[in-house]
C-alpha cells in the first residue's frame, strides 16, 4: 500500500495539476458518474470535530473515504487544523492500496475548487480579491485564484489585527502582490470583484449591504449546519451555485437560515458548479448579478486527488 505524506502531497499536486483535475471531478459529480454520501460529523470537547466523507469514482471505479480531524485551536499552535488521511481502495480486488494526507489534500482541493468556480462564475476583468480570513485557506486561496484570474490587489481582514498584517506581509513577499489588511469587513470588500469566505465564524461577518454588484463570492469557511459568515439578505441577493447542490441543502448553514426565516426556498440552490462547467446551467447572467459559489468540498475531490497522485498524472 503506497502512503503519500504532507510533503509530496505538496510538492506534487500544485494547482497546474489540482485545478483541471478537480473541475473534471466536480462535472463527473454533476453528471452523476461519481457517487458519495453527505459527510458525517461527529462534535468533539472544545468545538473539534471528526469527520468521515466516503465516495466512489463511479461504479467501478477506485473508491475511498477521508477520515478527518478539525482541531480549529491548532492554528494558533501553528499545526494544521485539518489532520487525516484519505484512503483509495482499488476498484478490482477491494484492497485498499493508497493512504495520502488529508490535511493537505484538503487544503489544495479546496482552494482549486474556488478558483474553478472563480474561472466559471466571476467577471473576466475581476482583479481585485478580498479574502476574510488568514488561516491556511486564505493562503491556499490566494494562490489558487491567481491562476483563473490576473489578481492584482488583494485585502485581507481578519479577527486579529496583527495576525491579518503577518498574513499581508508573508503573502505580498510570495507574490509579488499588494496585500493590505483592512481594520473592518467593509473597507476590506468595499472595491473586491471576488470575495473568498475562509474564516471560522459562528455568526456573519460578511452582510449583503457591502458587496457592490458584479461580484463573485467564494463562500468556503464553514461546512456544516451552525456556523455562518455571511448574513440573509447576501444569501437572497446571489445566483447561488453550489458544489453538491444534496449537500448545501442538508447541510449549507448560510443557506439554511435563509430558508429556515424564510428569505428563500430551496429552488435558490439553482444547481451545481458541475452543472455549469459542463454547459447544462446557466453561469452569471450579467455583470451586475452577484455570483455566490457554496463550498462544502466533496469526498470525490479528494478521491480524483489521491488518484492522479498514485498515478502518476500528478
Amino acid at each position: 500500500m503506497r502512503l503519500i505524506d504532507q510533503d509530496e502531497v505538496r510538492e506534487r499536486l500544485t494547482y497546474e495539476v489540482a485545478i483541471p483535475i478537480v473541475r473534471a471531478a466536480m462535472i463527473a459529480l454533476s453528471s452523476g458518474q461519481t457517487r458519495q454520501h453527505l459527510r458525517s460529523i461527529i462534535p468533539l470537547a472544545d468545538g473539534r470535530m471528526f469527520g468521515i466523507m466516503p465516495g466512489a469514482l463511479g461504479e467501478r471505479g477506485a473508491f475511498g473515504a477521508k477520515l478527518i480531524s478539525i482541531f480549529p485551536e491548532n492554528f494558533a499552535l501553528g499545526q494544521p487544523s485539518h489532520q487525516g488521511v484519505v484512503i483509495l481502495f482499488d476498484p478490482d480486488s477491494g484492497a485498499p492500496i493508497c493512504v495520502a494526507h488529508a490535511g493537505e489534500v484538503t487544503a489544495i482541493r479546496t482552494a482549486a475548487a474556488s478558483a474553478v468556480a472563480t474561472d466559471a462564475l466571476a467577471r473576466p476583468e475581476a482583479r481585485r480579491l478580498a479574502i476574510l480570513g488568514y488561516g491556511e485557506q486564505a493562503e491556499a486561496h490566494l494562490r489558487a485564484l491567481r491562476h483563473v484570474r490576473p489578481i492584482d490587489h488583494v485585502t485581507v481582514w481578519g479577527r486579529s489585527p496583527e495576525r491579518a498584517r503577518a498574513f499581508a506581509a508573508r503573502m505580498a513577499a510570495e507574490t509579488g502582490l499588494p496585500v493590505v489588511a483592512a481594520m473592518e469587513v467593509e473597507g476590506a470588500v468595499a472595491q473586491a470583484d471576488i470575495i473568498c469566505t475562509v474564516s471560522g465564524a459562528q455568526e456573519p461577518i460578511l452582510k449583503g449591504a457591502w458587496v457592490a454588484p458584479g461580484t463573485h463570492l467564494n463562500l468556503v469557511g464553514s461546512s456544516r449546519p451552525g456556523p455562518v459568515e455571511v448574513d440573509e439578505d447576501l444569501v437572497a441577493a446571489c445566483r447561488f451555485i453550489a458544489d453538491s447542490r444534496e449537500g448545501v441543502l442538508a447541510q449549507g448553514a448560510e443557506f439554511l437560515n435563509a430558508r429556515a426565516s424564510g428569505r428563500v426556498r430551496d429552488d435558490h440552490v439553482v444547481g451545481e458548479i458541475g452543472q455549469v462547467l459542463s454547459g447544462a446551467l446557466a453561469g452569471r447572467q450579467s455583470a451586475e448579478q452577484i455570483t455566490a459559489y457554496k463550498s462544502l468540498g466533496h469526498i470525490v475531490q479528494d478521491l480524483a486527488s489521491v488518484q492522479a497522485l498514485l498515478s502518476g498524472r500528478a
